[in-house]
């Protein structure tokens, strides 16, 4: 089997709908180009997101191509509204916040856009196997799976979970390649309550969590770093950029290789 990078997923506006691509540039803070660059908050300067909103997912959202626009609906795509995120911000909060029924802000960070974590602001990665084998578990379908978690960055032509190889016992960081950038994998990434609703209504999935538990202890590769699972409510990894690595884009295609 040779890993490759199978899928590249970036999610311009948090919390909204993501945009797959075939290439990705890499900022210097490690974070993908346009990823989560956008956010909404509140007027005590928190995230409205998913985690604080379900009804959240119930808003459809596209992006133009160069990714400066965004259609948002609820219902129905013929009811859409579309505006320009830098030119008509105004315009943009005015209907967030009357969907939210509370006064929210859209705010801008080009650079390293704005991660949960900020320490590891790098792109999750995650296998397709992976996601496939969670899906499985609920009798979900891939693409469904895939919107509860995600993730940016998919590994092709590997089994499920090889990526709970990208970090270790000591929590020292591993390095991998792909394509010719070098990034840290850091730790398994602690989940929320967004993947146990669905991704459409925020419906909530009975037991999800209490069934992802159980599988996942029961499927965790013998070699993994047992340790680092305080609890295994975890999926995909943490990254970091190497300081030391090539600024160069991702490609859907691009090999992947762990560095000894």
């Amino acid at each position: 089997m040779v890993p490759y990078l199978a899928r590249i997923d970036i999610y311009p506006l948090k919390s909204f709908d993501g945009v797959a691509v075939d290439t990705i540039a890499v900022l210097a803070s490690g974070a993908l180009q346009s990823d989560r660059i956008f956010t909404l908050m509140d007027t005590s300067g928190k995230f409205v997101n998913g985690k604080r909103f379900a009804s959240i997912h119930r808003v459809r959202s596209q992006f133009s191509g160069d990714l400066s626009q965004i259609s948002v609906w609820v219902n129905e795509p013929t009811s859409a509204a579309t505006f320009h995120l830098r030119e008509q911000t105004a315009d943009f909060e005015a209907w967030c916040s009357d969907y939210l029924g509370q006064p929210v802000t859209l705010q801008y960070n080009g650079d390293m856009g704005f991660p949960d974590d900020t320490d590891s602001p790098g792109p999750t990665v995650v296998s397709t196997a992976t996601l496939q084998t969670v899906a499985d578990w609920y009798g979900l379908s891939l693409a469904e799976t895939r919107r509860r978690f995600r993730s940016n960055l998919e590994i092709g032509g590997v089994p499920a979970f090889w990526e709970d190889r990208l970090f270790s016992e000591s929590g020292e960081p591993v390095p991998f390649q792909i394509g010719a950038v070098t990034f840290w994998g850091i730790n398994p990434c602690q989940r929320c309550v967004v993947p146990t609703r669905d991704p459409q209504t925020g419906d909530v999935t009975q037991r999800f969590q209490k069934i992802f538990n159980a599988q996942r202890a029961a499927t965790l590769p013998a070699a993994v770093a047992r340790s680092r699972f305080n609890h295994f409510y975890r999926l995909a990894v943490n990254t970091r950029r190497s300081p030391n690595s090539v600024l160069q884009p991702l490609k859907v295609g691009d090999s992947v290789t762990l560095i000894e």
